[in-house]
């Protein structure tokens, strides 16, 4: 872990040149602030706190990134649709850490690499929205946009944009954190531990189908304990946070300047992406995280065009850095099959080297009668095997996954083992915004993502 101590030195001109460029360009799915003035005092204040996350945690997730960019490794990226503040919980945190960590060992059986594993945690607290406002009931509110902005509430006073969520939303990160590291440095990762709970998900009846390749882990884990290995080296685990960089403002207030190099470094988190709606080539996201140091992710939508990628590649990694840049694609099971192999074996001909991962969640997105917004377990299954085919037809390097999840038994998807159906979403249905995976289904999709690894690697 790097030392909190690390000293962040006062901008030089010549480093923070073009950081506030962002500025001059149009800018999307930004809250309107009712008092300007307010939400300039709040920006002031975040450029004074402390990081979140330190520039040698940055560069160390960039460095794993890279064996993943070399087809060394694979990333797994969970954690909830929107965070809200209420859910910032120990055991809420401690839930979502556990069903990732267990995840992680079944994927790393299957593919034979390192799993990278970034939680979408600690910062997932604004959303873009396809809708400036919300109606009911004859009444038009603002939309809902995540509790840094505003709150859920169907009221005019919690719909209200208010810049000092903005803090809020830090503090909360902050206190994240503070878990995420205690966890995942404190014996909670332990690998047998993570494996016993594995063994118990296969065990269920249910998921008999998943039984053998638990088995399979099971002797693997016996055999390093009686090779010797040193478990005290698998009690800890490198765990990322990550979050879309949506609001500019807050972005652009908590970055900092390395004492190291002298180069800025987006302080929120480790990793941050940039959204299908706000992927513009002269919009002011892209050319912001265009000037930081962090790893960066894209949004690939169905109707991504070789040009449109090949643009992004030249803004964002022109120096061509194995790590840098991420691809997360998100087309509909439908789609993928044929919009993603172009991208593919277009970016096989360059001497670009981005990361490909699957988000199987935003493409498959569906509302009930009931007006349940939902996904049927089955489209996500079928997107990611379709992300497979994909590579396997390419040549190239399946990357990783990325899901919306939670480590609770809700009830917000339809299918896997529990059978999950419409009337059924109805028990336990917690989510603001999107539909997640639920623990069972979490683990179950880890199982078949393990399968499509393994016939990529024989």
């Amino acid at each position: 872990m790097i030392d909190p101590t690390e000293a962040v030195v006062e901008p030089r001109p010549e480093t923070i040149e073009g950081l506030d460029n962002w500025r001059t360009r149009p800018t999307k799915q930004q809250p309107p602030w009712p008092d300007q003035a307010a939400a300039d005092a709040v920006s002031e204040h975040l450029l004074r706190v402390p990081p979140l996350v330190f520039a040698g945690e940055v560069d160390q997730l960039r460095n794993q990134l890279a064996t993943v960019a070399r087809g060394e490794a694979f990333v797994l990226q969970g954690g909830d649709c929107a965070e809200t503040f209420a859910g910032a919980t120990a055991d809420q945190i401690r839930n979502r850490v556990k069903t990732i960590l267990q995840m992680a060992v079944v994927l790393t059986y299957g593919a034979s690499l390192p799993v990278v594993k970034m939680g979408r945690m600690a910062g997932q607290f604004a959303k873009p929205r396809s809708s400036d406002e919300e109606t009911r009931d004859g009444v038009t509110l603002p939309a809902y946009r995540g509790d840094m902005v505003n709150g859920y509430e169907f009221t005019e006073e919690s719909r209200t944009p208010n810049p000092e969520r903005m803090l809020e939303g830090y503090h909360t990160a902050a206190s994240t954190l503070n878990l995420i590291r205690a966890f995942t440095q404190g014996g909670f990762a332990d690998l047998r531990m993570v494996h016993s709970w594995n063994r118990g998900f296969a065990e269920n009846p249910a998921n008999r189908r998943y039984e053998g390749l638990a088995r399979e882990i099971d002797r693997a884990v016996k055999f390093m304990e009686a090779a010797g290995a040193n478990f005290d080296e698998l009690k800890r685990v490198d765990f990322f946070a990550s979050h879309e960089g949506l609001l500019m403002e807050y972005e652009r207030a908590m970055t900092r300047i390395d004492s190291r190099t002298g180069l800025p470094y987006d302080t929120s988190a480790h990793f941050l992406w940039i959204g299908e709606r706000t992927r513009d080539l002269d919009g002011a996201h892209v050319d912001f995280f265009s000037r930081v140091q962090n790893p960066i992710g894209v949004k690939l939508g169905p109707s991504t065009t070789v040009d449109d990628m090949n643009r992004l590649i030249d803004i964002l990694d022109p120096d061509r850095v194995p790590g840098r840049l991420t691809f997360i694609t998100r087309m509909g099971a439908g789609t993928i099959r044929d919009a993603l192999p172009p991208l593919l074996d277009a970016a096989q001909r360059s001497e670009a080297t981005p990361i490909w991962i699957t988000d199987p969640m935003h493409g498959n997105g569906i509302t009930t009668q009931t007006g349940f917004k939902t996904r049927r377990f089955d489209d996500v299954v079928d997107e990611v095997k379709g992300f497979f085919e994909a590579h396997r037809e390419v040549g190239s390097h399946p990357g990783g996954l990325h899901v919306e999840l939670t480590g609770d038994d809700v009830t917000e998807c339809m299918g896997g083992t529990q059978r999950i159906d419409e009337l059924g979403l109805e028990t336990r249905y917690e989510s603001l915004c999107d539909p997640r995976l639920n623990h069972q289904q979490s683990l179950e999709l880890s199982f078949l993502v393990a399968e499509e690894l393994a016939v990529t690697a024989s």
